[in-house]
């Protein structure tokens, strides 16, 4: 089944699926109590009909069990329907057992406290109705428990009462710990959630200045690439001008090629067609690419065999992702004098990994997250990370970074499942 949305892992969701434990622990609680009594203790109880509304609690317990594993939202109004037929089923129970004099009355402000917790003021008003209404007909009709005939009467209902009050404070001790726990996880998923828009938003903002920077570099770099052929055949004799003028119409050239990947990259975006390629065909691309860029690095490849045979259905920021990791690893090996950078991709389970190590002065241990927009690097932008971090969440990865003996390692873990044929 695939993961429900946020508001279906929490509210209505959690309460009707801490309803359908608790409606688990009061079948086994109400058929251990009467059969006790009726057995045990000799007391003349109506059995029939306390064990049909046993039964009608077992079956509805089933086709709420089955609901909660279907796709569709789980809304106030059908959490409250669950309370109403619990508060139903008890009132049945409580009927044929002395009614508000029974001692285990007070468990139908049961359903009112896990209320509290997950619904709204309109939806627990509605729970607080249904639990009085049931106590009043409680007190107007029932049928009276044998024991008040008896003279031990008074002594069982204590004894009744003290056990009510065990029942209860552990179901509540219990059940709203759940909930309250599901609450601060939906406190923690929303943080996240914010998070992640803040940073989205700045790198939708980057993406936009870039676009509009790439379109106005076109008009210079096209005027370099007719003047620079141009002096070069001007002055044909200066050896050392025509190397850095061939050195710079090749730059002209590296700058155009990015601009149009650029456009590829984006006109991809908008087709959300994946591209289609072999494992390896992606990692020499990417290591190529890489190579050109810092053609002084040391890359060291280690490929387990395990994954030769994986096509990918790659996504165009994957490749980004890879080159700005194995960029920061290649200036994290800098700092140290080494030119070192180590790549191992392998696969685990049903996940591939790209592990990238280098041999740099590591993480410093600050428990803070990356904020887009900040580096420690005296030539960086501090937006490669916060790339690959969104590039692995919308892959449904994760990106994890943690210090080793020689310096550091960032791993990128893809699920198969989103990213292979």
């Amino acid at each position: 089944m695939p993961p429900r949305p946020l508001q279906q892992r929490f509210g209505p969701f959690a309460l009707a699926r801490t309803l359908t434990w608790l409606r688990l622990c009061a079948i086994v609680g109400q058929t251990g109590a009467v059969l006790v009594c009726a057995w045990v203790m000799g007391l003349d109880l109506p059995l029939p009909p306390l064990l049909i509304g046993i039964d009608i609690l077992a079956v509805f317990a089933v086709f709420a069990a089955w609901r909660l594993h279907q796709p569709w939202p789980v809304h106030e109004w059908e959490a409250i329907g669950h309370i109403a037929f619990d508060t139903l089923g008890l009132s049945y129970l409580l009927y044929f057992t002395g009614g508000a004099s029974n001692p285990f009355v007070t468990l139908l402000l049961v359903p009112i406290a896990l209320s509290a917790a997950t619904l709204s003021v309109r939806a627990i008003l509605a729970v607080a109705a249904i639990a009085g209404l049931a106590y009043l007909a409680l007190m107007l009709r029932y049928v009276p428990l044998p024991l008040a005939m008896q003279e031990d009467g008074f002594s069982l209902h204590v004894i009744g009462m003290a056990v009510n009050f065990v029942v209860t404070a552990l179901l509540l001790g219990f059940f709203i710990h759940r909930l309250a726990r599901a609450v601060r996880l939906q406190q923690q998923e929303v943080q996240r959630v914010r998070e992640r828009a803040l940073r989205d938003e700045g790198i939708l903002a980057i993406a936009t200045q870039a676009a509009g920077a790439a379109h106005e570099m076109n008009t210079p770099l096209s005027t370099m690439r007719t003047l620079l052929p141009e002096m070069r055949r001007e002055h044909p004799e200066d050896g050392p001008l025509g190397e850095d003028l061939a050195l710079l119409q090749d730059q002209v050239e590296r700058c155009r090629t990015i601009l149009r990947e650029m456009v590829a990259f984006g006109q991809a975006q908008l087709s959300h067609v994946p591209e289609r390629v072999t494992l390896a065909a992606f990692l020499h691309g990417c290591l190529e690419r890489f190579q050109l860029l810092r053609p002084e690095a040391e890359l060291a490849l280690d490929v387990d065999v395990a994954t030769t045979g994986i096509v990918l259905r790659t996504p165009p920021g994957l490749r980004h992702a890879l080159l700005n990791l194995l960029n920061n690893a290649a200036d994290a090996s800098a700092l140290r004098d080494s030119q070192v950078v180590e790549l191992q991709v392998c696969r685990e389970s049903g996940w591939l990994e790209f592990r990238v190590r280098d041999h740099g002065p590591g993480f410093t241990p600050t428990g803070a997250p990356a904020v887009l927009g900040q580096t420690g690097k005296q030539a960086g932008l501090g937006i490669g990370l916060a790339l690959a971090e969104a590039t692995a969440e919308r892959l449904d990865g994760e990106l994890t970074a943690r210090n080793t003996d020689s310096g550091a390692e960032m791993r990128l873990r893809l699920p198969l499942a989103s990213v292979a044929v």
